[in-house]
């Protein structure tokens, strides 16, 4: 690193930031590190350490994950949130498309089919949601549910209600089969597969967690519920399924909040960012 000249160094992990601050040493460059998990951290002394010596700001994925690193102890004036943003598919799947991706899965046009796709790791709560398709399936015989994703969580159910296809390269089809997205997920920095989910139109119920209450609006683009309830996100379910044209309409707000979020404004957000931390740099100098 030290033949090529750097003004700004992100570390995207942790563990980048590790290798950052020792490739960077001595350098005159600003480091920058990105925080997107919401849970406190195991060593608050260790971690309040470490984003005070290897980085000279932090980027936030969320309001929630700010809070995080404030109460562990870093500097409030060090962070800033920046949201991941997405690209806005141009136009909703048509009638076609959407039969084709539920013919797919050997979904119905009677079916209502809810999805979710993230790891398959005990925060995201895939457990909860197989719970929850328990509860609802005797009064939802025509609900279906789809858990796209891999990890040590992913279990084979024998009801019958739900499928697991595992990982999946694109999601564009999956998000066309579906009438609704769940995150039922027990941590969340901030979303992003739902935020996906609302840029197809899709209402999304959320768990009341991190990044999630900030991106799901209760009563206008979907629902918000209390992480680890199965009772709790059948009762929605149960609630978004007997109200079509409620649905319809969150769908169609979700989709304008999820505009809010585009790439082109975190890339704007973030070159504000570094260039108020060269700015202080120059100051100091």
């Amino acid at each position: 690193m030290s033949s090529e000249h750097f003004d700004i160094v992100h570390a995207h992990d942790g563990r980048a930031q590790n290798i950052s601050a020792l490739a960077s040493a001595g350098l005159p460059l600003r480091r920058v590190a990105s925080r997107q998990v919401a849970f406190p951290p195991r060593r608050p002394l260790i971690h309040r350490w470490k984003y005070a010596k290897t980085c000279h700001g932090i980027i936030a994925n969320s309001e929630a994950v700010r809070g995080v690193l404030i109460a562990a102890g870093i500097p409030a004036a060090n962070i800033e949130v920046i949201p991941p943003g997405i690209e806005l598919p141009a136009e909703l799947p048509n009638a076609g498309l959407r039969a084709e991706a539920r013919a797919r899965w050997g979904f119905s046009s009677e079916d209502f089919v809810i999805g979710h796709a993230g790891a398959f790791t005990r925060e995201k709560g895939q457990d909860v949601a197989l719970e929850a398709a328990r509860l609802f399936a005797p009064r939802l015989p025509h609900a279906r549910m789809l858990l796209v994703g891999d990890g040590p969580e992913r279990r084979n159910p024998t009801e019958g209600i739900a499928i697991l296809p595992g990982f999946l390269d694109d999601l564009n089809e999956f998000y066309a089969a579906l009438d609704l997205f769940i995150m039922p997920s027990r941590s969340e920095g901030w979303g992003l597969t739902a935020l996906r989910a609302m840029a197809n139109g899709l209402a999304v119920i959320a768990t009341d967690v991190g990044g999630l209450r900030e991106l799901v609006e209760q009563g206008k683009t979907g629902w918000l519920v209390p992480p680890d309830s199965p009772p709790a996100l059948a009762d929605a379910v149960e609630a978004a399924a007997s109200d079509p044209a409620r649905l319809c309409e969150y769908g169609r707000i979700a989709r304008e909040r999820a505009a809010q979020f585009s790439i082109e404004r975190t890339v704007e957000l973030t070159e504000q960012f570094y260039t108020r931390l060269l700015a202080a740099c120059q100051t100091a100098t």
